[in-house]
């Protein structure tokens, strides 16, 4: 195999030298004489609008993407953009709509919402759903899906990659938000210029492959005109994928509920705006809007390239395990064939993107875990200095469990499916408290406890009814799952709180005056350019 070579470690080199050193100069430069729990885990005030939108992306994107993603892109096509894309909507509506009410209520974690909101019961029972989930499902995935295209690039084992992978986010997470989010701009421009990289290489190589010499837009052309399958954003029922991407559900079903919950109540990625004030966070959420419809361009793009190639006699070995096809090896197939060098940049953006996430995700564990388990249960009494270091205890905790449990991945034909559809067993509850918790006063604590009690039972029963009666009950795809799960706890959380007469007038209900959801002109310019793109890109793959 066609592993680093001295330049490529050369490249990787600078890349790891130039994050650790301005990782290093922000917190010295930033840090105030005794770093508090708001600086460590929210970065108060510090983080600019370039920041907050960089610091999203790279939270957001991670092996999932580069390896997940692309291993999906191999073997649905172009459709699952539709996870980019309809994010890039989603931000513009958590932007308006979310934003200004974490803001008003000084909101710091999600669980501290639900606690003002609701009661500590509700609060207390979604932060454990929460860590479970972050810990065991996200963390893992990136922790295993990391390490395996490390290992497939430079050689080095498994087990070897994910310590060094786990080591490297540790130091990036110990510096707290502020060094996360400005490294996060670096680890951004390196794993867009890197990203960018392959997908010219995949493309020549295809053109090439046909005769047409170096010319990427030929290449883009002929994998158009190879595989028109792979470029339909909507499947119809015929389709084989059609259970991953069920119709026109991306567009006004389950995708809605997924991404809303990922973007508007995940601790993770809404912690970057918690700090700012509304222009700022709602200028860093459209800047990571606009860079979202960038996406596809460099993890799906390469995927699809790499079906062309393989459909026409090349990468048989590469694309084989055990005689099976494994999509997921796409992208670090591609990698390889990088020159000297540019395979350096390559491997420096794609664990750029990996470490970005890893830290991303470890800090909303220690937040949630020190700020709603710890302070709350554990040492109601603890000063500023015991909450931060409890937080970096927490990220080591975390990072080895996850590492403990990563193997057990190994199975996995697309890893990225299975993450959306495991998250999802919790986004429909998730989001259903907090919707009717922001702008329906009447919600209360006893409807948001039975819709945190029933959103894992529920999507546990409809994804396995139909095993257990063997076919007598519908197997819905996931993503209609969650619709469904989704209208049943909305149903029923009217309904227990229309039973309360006490609730007419609740006390714990969130002031709403419409003056929150104004937009400035340049925001509401941003936010038309991003709808027109993605208008266009539905109507020309529809």
């Amino acid at each position: 195999m066609n592993h680093l070579k001295t330049p490529d470690y050369i490249v990787f080199l600078i890349y790891f030298i130039v994050v650790a050193v301005y990782g290093y100069w922000i917190y010295h430069k930033k840090k105030s004489a005794k770093m508090d729990s708001k600086d460590f885990f929210l970065a108060e005030g510090s983080l600019t609008w370039w920041a907050i939108g960089a610091s999203l992306i790279a939270s957001n994107i991670s092996a999932e993407h580069f390896i997940g993603m692309s291993g999906s892109g191999f073997a649905l096509g172009l459709a699952i953009s539709t996870y980019e894309w309809m994010a890039a909507a989603t931000l513009i509506i958590v932007a308006i709509f979310f934003i200004p009410v974490y803001l008003k209520n000084k909101i710091y974690t999600m669980p501290q919402f639900l606690s003002r909101r609701y009661n500590d019961k509700v609060s207390t029972i979604m932060a454990i759903f929460w860590l479970l989930v972050y810990v065991f499902v996200n963390l893992t995935s990136i922790i295993y899906l990391g390490a395996l295209a490390v290992n497939s690039i430079s050689g080095i084992s498994f087990e070897w990659c994910m310590t060094g992978l786990g080591i490297f986010s540790i130091i990036v997470t110990l510096g707290g938000m502020k060094v996360i989010g400005y490294t996060d701009v670096v680890q951004v421009l390196v794993l867009i210029m890197g990203g960018l990289v392959t997908t010219f290489l995949a493309l020549n190589l295809v053109s090439e492959h046909f005769g047409f010499g170096k010319d990427v837009l030929k290449g883009l052309s002929i994998i158009r005109e190879k595989a028109p399958s792979h470029f339909h954003m909507i499947f119809d029922k015929s389709n084989p994928y059609y259970k991953d991407l069920p119709g026109l559900s991306v567009l006004i079903g389950g995708m809605w509920i997924n991404n809303l919950n990922y973007w508007g109540c995940n601790q993770y990625i809404v912690q970057r705006a918690l700090g700012a004030d509304l222009k700022t966070a709602r200028s860093g959420i459209l800047f990571a809007g606009f860079l979202k419809l960038l996406v596809p361009l460099i993890v799906v793009i390469p995927g699809i390239t790499m079906f062309v190639m393989h459909q026409n006699g090349m990468f048989q070995q590469e694309m084989m395990s055990n005689g099976v096809i494994k999509p997921d090896q796409s992208y670090p197939t591609l990698m390889n064939l990088l020159p000297d060098g540019l395979k350096g940049l390559a491997f420096a953006a794609l664990t750029a993107a990996i470490v970005a996430s890893l830290a991303g995700k470890a800090n909303s564990i220690s937040t949630i875990f020190s700020l709603d388990i710890y302070k709350k249960y554990i040492n109601k009494n603890a000063s500023e200095k015991q909450l931060v270091l409890t937080g970096r205890l927490t990220v080591i905790v975390a990072m080895i469990l996850a590492g403990i449990v990563a193997p057990a991945l190994k199975s996995l034909d697309q890893a990225y499916q299975f993450i959306q559809e495991y998250v999802g067993f919790i986004s429909p509850g998730v989001l259903a408290i907090f919707l009717l918790g922001f702008f329906w006063k009447r919600t209360n604590s006893a409807a948001a406890l039975t819709a945190a009690l029933l959103t894992i039972p529920l999507s546990t029963i409809l994804k396995f009814l139909p095993v257990w009666t063997n076919g007598a009950f519908p197997d819905y795809p996931f993503l209609d799952r969650m619709t469904i799960v989704f209208v049943i706890i909305v149903v029923l959380m009217v309904f227990i709180s229309l039973a309360d007469k006490r609730t007419k007038h609740n006390p714990k209900a969130l002031e709403i005056d419409a003056s929150m959801f104004r937009c400035s002109p340049g925001f509401i310019i941003g936010s038309v350019i991003i709808v027109g793109i993605l208008a266009a890109l539905y109507t020309v793959f529809w």
